[in-house]
């Protein structure tokens, strides 16, 4: 597996200390006012997570030959509006939770207005950063990204995942219209993800369609696998409240497919995935690893 490979170690916890550095300049410091606030958004920001779109980000940059220091604001971007999502996520309106990577969510630790306030400036934040002049990036480029970040957080992507989820609470859902709200939900910002990995490279038009497709594959294996963990792992492992989908009623894969068939269905994902990937170099090896870590990954 590759949470094993050398390679890949090396590859992940570099890259997650590169952006957790950069994350930390490019938030603003707890000691300036509103001191709350800003405390609120580094522990919302900085609370163990996977890291897994930065990675994705450092990962599609170094297939399509880029360097990382290019890609640094697209790996924070991303996280940003990732964390961002999170913290809207476990809000009492919506999921409902208490823990979060085996901490106190953000609403518990301070507030639920706080935690609101949280959402909304590391949204802020995120755009701030992608639209930062660069010299590495040409401006036309820059713009693409940004219009590709808003899209993919807003209704037609992550967003609108959101309300499909609230909305098929308790409800029958076929397959095709799982997979839909997933493609939206999670599927979205990991698509971009690797998009913006691609063309702060300088990735072609092919290659960058190339890598819509593997991640809109390896974006539908990481949801299948996050339904499945939240049946067969425990709340320790997890970080997270288990059985809360279940307990929610909510349409997921092993609802819909058993336990069996949700692996099944997660594994077919990475394939097509892999078979995405044939059309790359070795430079593309992180990327075929953190594809094998979607759905082997344990939490």
């Amino acid at each position: 597996m590759p949470q094993t490979d050398p390679d890949f170690i090396t590859f992940s916890v570099d890259c997650t200390s590169r952006v957790e550095k950069a994350l930390g300049a490019c938030l603003p410091p707890e000691t300036i006012e509103p001191q709350n606030l800003h405390q609120a958004m580094r522990y919302a920001t900085f609370n163990g997570g996977k890291r897994v779109r930065p990675l994705l980000v450092y990962a599609s940059g170094l297939a399509c030959g880029g360097q990382l220091e290019t890609l640094d604001a697209s790996a924070c971007a991303v996280e940003l509006i990732h964390s961002y999502s999170l913290v809207h996520d476990d809000l009492p309106a919506m999921d409902d939770d208490d823990l979060r990577r085996g901490k106190p969510t953000c609403h518990k630790a301070y507030d639920e207005a706080t935690a609101m306030l949280v959402g909304d400036a590391l949204q802020s934040l995120a755009f701030e950063i992608l639209a930062k002049p660069t010299a590495d990036i040409p401006s036309g480029i820059q713009l693409q990204m940004i219009r590709i970040l808003a899209n993919t957080s807003g209704s037609r992507g992550m967003a609108g995942g959101q309300a499909m989820d609230i909305n098929g609470v308790g409800q029958d859902m076929s397959l095709p219209e799982l997979e839909i709200m997933h493609i939206h939900k999670t599927g979205a910002l990991i698509r971009a993800s690797v998009q913006l990995g691609a063309l702060s490279a300088g990735g072609s038009p092919e290659q960058v369609a190339k890598l819509e497709h593997f991640a809109k594959a390896i974006g539908l294996a990481f949801q299948v696998q996050d339904d499945i963990l939240d049946i067969t792992a425990d709340t320790h492992t997890l970080g997270k409240t288990q059985g809360k989908d279940a307990a929610y009623n909510k349409p997921t894969y092993p609802a819909l497919l058993g336990l069996d068939g949700a692996r099944q269905k997660a594994q077919e994902l990475l394939d097509e995935a892999l078979d995405v990937l044939r059309h790359f170099d070795a430079s593309a090896r992180h990327l075929r690893q953190l594809a094998d870590y979607v759905v082997g990954r344990m939490h």
